[in-house]
């Protein structure tokens, strides 16, 4: 199905969550020299700008970037590095008026010995991804199903490998492929970083992906959940859900202290979650 564009939903509170955690995520794995190979499976776009007809018709961005935007005078630690990342796509530093996506987010960190690969099978996304900021030797972009991709790439050719996965889940059998996929890499390279994101959804969908995860028993794994608001009659996103395998040591207390921070800013309602997710042995 490729009917969805993340456009319409860039820079809300789904985004800000997930981005956070990839920014926190590639801060600490490039503090080692050894190459790193990063790949995004579902990459969208470099950028959003937020008055683009797509993204102001909803106009997400108003309840999920803009008000931790709004308060970056009053960051410290991980949020005040990511919104000063964030300033710098800006043209004027003081307006916000793009929200980058993950392929802005994985380039602007890379490296002269790290690769980039960005698989986008829709063909209006995929166009957007010759942003001039994403145009270096060490990019590729793919035009194919990003699951799939990244299983024929495995193993790297590079010492390490750092994964983003996030699906629009429209396809009901996205979440047990997802956790399909998860396994293989895991199988073939049991200590690689994946970054995984869920929708939380009134149905509960998300539940078979963290049950077929748990089918795998697959361990060393971190859950994070922020949610906006109680999900009882809610039939719409009311949360947003990360899973991070083999985090790098500590990180798991950064981003509970920055998730937090995020749900305070959010209101009364919002509220952030977190732990080990160690899948029981039957």
């Amino acid at each position: 199905m490729l009917s969805y564009q993340h456009a319409w939903h860039a820079g809300n509170f789904a985004d800000v969550h997930k981005h956070l955690a990839q920014f926190a995520l590639i801060e600490r794995l490039m503090q080692k020299n050894s190459a790193l190979s990063l790949i995004d499976t579902h990459a969208g776009r470099g950028h959003y700008p937020l008055e683009a007809v797509e993204t102001a018709r909803l106009g997400e961005y108003r309840e999920g970037v803009l008000p931790v935007w709004q308060a970056r005078d009053r960051h410290t630690g991980l949020l005040e590095r990511w919104c000063e990342a964030l300033g710098s796509l800006q043209d004027d530093p003081g307006t916000l008026a793009r929200y980058p996506g993950s392929p802005w987010w994985f380039a602007r960190a890379m490296r002269a010995n790290d690769r980039l690969t960005l698989y986008e099978l829709h063909p209006g996304e995929h166009r957007h991804l010759e942003d001039a900021a994403l145009d270096t030797p060490h990019v590729r972009r793919l035009k194919r199903d990003g699951l799939e991709g990244l299983v024929h790439q495995l193993p790297v050719r590079t010492p390490r490998l750092c994964v983003l996965i996030d699906p629009s889940y429209e396809v009901k059998d996205d979440y047990e492929a997802v956790a399909s996929t998860l396994d293989q890499v895991v199988r073939q390279m049991r200590h690689a970083v994946v970054l995984i994101w869920y929708p939380l959804l009134g149905d509960g969908r998300h539940q078979r992906l963290l049950d077929t995860i748990k089918r795998h028993e697959i361990a060393k794994v971190w859950r994070s959940e922020l949610t906006r608001h109680d999900p009882a009659g809610e039939r719409g996103l009311y949360g947003s859900g990360l899973l991070i395998l083999n985090p790098p040591w500590q990180l798991d207390t950064q981003l509970d202290d920055a998730f937090t921070e995020l749900a305070t800013l959010y209101g009364d309602q919002a509220r952030h979650t977190s732990d080990w997710w160690m899948p029981e042995r039957p």
